[in-house]
């Protein structure tokens, strides 16, 4: 079955919905969107996300766009194009005070201006935050505004399995219905890739068990590079045992840091901006302590440190961080009004994804991406937090103006080749489904996670990516001899499963294969073969592209327009 939209959104995150509410509210409801999300709609991994967008809300104050540009690009350690950066800051306020517009309740101040509080790498306090449930406020915000109108039709619970292109165009999406098992194919005029990140890929993580990197890995598959794959974020306060995010929010508001003696260890690694350094250099400072034994002894080898907050008082908890509160509770029987929290670093956050342009544009003639998903260059080497939610507001805003104008063009409704449709149905009920091999996907996925975990981790080495590429390719070849056990067609989670992990694989060994070749320290790609940082090899962007002999690598020029690589120092 073939269904038409106007545009296809693949994923109903912040990125998602936000694109959706512009081409809805632009468009006064005439252009037909189909919104694609593989759970419940306001169920996607945004709803995760805790400390809230970071934007110049108060130039009177001191804040400036400058500042906020700087603290990005030195972040990124100096692998950030500054063109998207200063465009990012200079959007983020308006599309915050857009939310407030829709009903988002801010925290407040006494003086009932929005609430901001410091964030990591930030040199001035301006994450805007809704207590410490912002990607939550954020979604019902921008569905309760997209509700007004009637233009779109919800895919909710379907699986994409992958993007149909001819000739440079993308044609369709073929899908599966969950309730239905039906294979389908979803037409379109012009697709949105806003699919999120791939978290998944380890196995301490933050992220959900749906962030398999599915918009990604099809992508690829498709021809669209990938553009630094080798940055992936690790969050310095993942909690022990489950992974689960403990908001920057905390350290934010005043948490400390502190190893096995009690010390506040930050000191001795980035003095000047103690707990709220950038992210990947509280990583590296907590993974010394456990690596020196300063640390906690934890379960399944996962050792730890402490954040402490019983010195911030339960007012402020209670008022700032109840999520924070109600996690360790729930989760351990702790509660951090009183207790400190076992945390150590934890995989986070993908600086890279599809190679896009400034506008959240790709390589196709009709394809954007906005969100996780996308590499329009803005983090490099090391997104700075509170940056990501917001760049999934600004650039659903972003991609959601330029469909429009797209569409505006009257470009033809494409033809999807009938052959190319029954190929990957084919491929997908009978060569998989009907596979009669004997390996267990989800001891695969287990596996991976593993590798993952020991081979590509806050620190790395050559020799070590090596053994985990040999691994993952390894993998890859089981995979052909994957068993399902589940025939049925209906809410057939083994089958997903499954065909998340054939995404999962495919990334792993291009963030590998990427990863071995940059042989220099940058951002969050820290190597003990390569400790420094080398701006004459390696002040470029990597970009990987699928083919059936493996990825193959190339290279494009940072853009930089104001501020030229310097030592980085906190």
């Amino acid at each position: 079955m073939i269904i038409d939209h106007d545009v296809i959104i693949l994923g109903a995150g912040l990125a998602g919905l936000r694109a959706a509410v512009e081409i809805s509210r632009k468009s006064d409801g005439k252009v037909n969107v189909g919104l694609v999300s593989k759970v419940q709609l306001n169920r996607a991994h945004s709803v995760c996300a805790e400390g809230g967008p970071a934007a110049v809300l108060r130039e009177e104050e001191g804040d400036s766009y400058d500042l906020h540009a700087w603290d990005t690009v030195k972040g990124s350690d100096f692998l950030a194009d500054q063109d998207v950066v200063y465009r990012f800051v200079e959007t983020s306020p308006m599309e915050l005070l857009l939310l407030d517009h829709w009903g988002l309740p801010w925290s407040r101040r006494d003086d009932g201006r929005i609430l901001q509080r410091p964030f990591g790498g930030h040199s001035y306090p301006r994450a805007t935050m809704a207590a410490d449930k912002t990607g939550f406020f954020e979604m019902q915000a921008l569905y309760d505004h997209l509700i007004r109108y009637q233009n779109f039709t919800r895919y909710d619970e379907v699986f994409a399995t992958s993007i149909i292109a001819e000739g440079g165009r993308f044609c369709g999406l073929t899908i599966i219905d969950m309730a239905t098992g039906e294979f389908q194919v979803l037409r379109g005029k012009a697709l949105l890739i806003a699919s999120g990140g791939l978290g998944n890929l380890y196995g301490f993580t933050t992220y959900s068990q749906t962030v398999t990197g599915d918009g990604q890995a099809m992508a690829y598959r498709a021809g669209l590079p990938l553009e630094d794959t080798e940055f992936l974020q690790f969050h310095p306060t993942g909690l022990v045992p489950s992974g689960i995010l403990m908001t920057e929010g905390c350290r934010g508001e005043g948490g400390y840091l502190r190893n096995k003696n009690g010390d506040r260890f930050m000191e001795k690694y980035a003095a000047s901006k103690m707990e709220v350094a950038p992210r990947d250099i509280v990583s590296r400072a907590e993974t010394m302590e456990l690596i020196e034994g300063r640390g906690f002894t934890g379960p399944k080898g996962l050792d730890y440190v402490h954040l402490d907050l019983t010195h911030l008082g339960a007012d402020k908890i209670l008022h700032r961080l109840p999520l924070i509160r109600e996690v360790t509770m729930k989760f351990l029987g702790l509660d951090p009004i009183k207790e400190m929290i076992p945390i150590r670093p934890v995989a986070h956050y993908s600086m890279g994804g599809i190679e896009a342009d400034i506008d959240g544009k790709t390589k196709m003639d009709n394809v954007w991406v906005a969100g996780e998903v996308a590499c329009t260059s803005m983090h490099g080497a090391n997104r700075l937090g509170a940056n990501s939610t917001a760049e999934c507001l600004v650039w659903g805003g972003i991609t959601g103006a330029e469909i429009l104008k797209y569409l505006g063009t009257n470009p033809k409704m494409p033809d999807v080749p009938e052959d190319r449709a029954k190929a990957e149905e084919k491929r997908i009920f009978h060569d998989l489904m009907e596979s009669e091999g004997n390996e267990n996907p989800y001891q695969l996925k287990e596996e991976l996670r593993q590798v993952m975990d020991f081979h590509m981790g806050v620190f790395r080495d050559g020799q070590e990516m090596s053994a985990g590429l040999d691994k993952v390719r390894e993998l890859k070849k089981r995979f052909k001899n994957v068993k399902i056990e589940d025939k049925g067609r209906i809410y057939n989670s083994n089958l997903v499963n499954a065909l998340e992990l054939e995404n999962l694989l495919l990334l792993s060994e291009a963030m590998i294969v990427s990863a071995l070749a940059r042989e220099e320290s940058r951002g969050a790609h820290a190597r003990r073969d390569f400790t420094t940082r080398d701006d004459d090899k390696w002040l470029k962007h990597t970009l990987v592209r699928f083919t059936d002999d493996g990825p193959k690598l190339d290279y494009k020029d940072v853009t930089i327009t104001k501020w030229k690589p310097v030592e980085r120092k906190y």
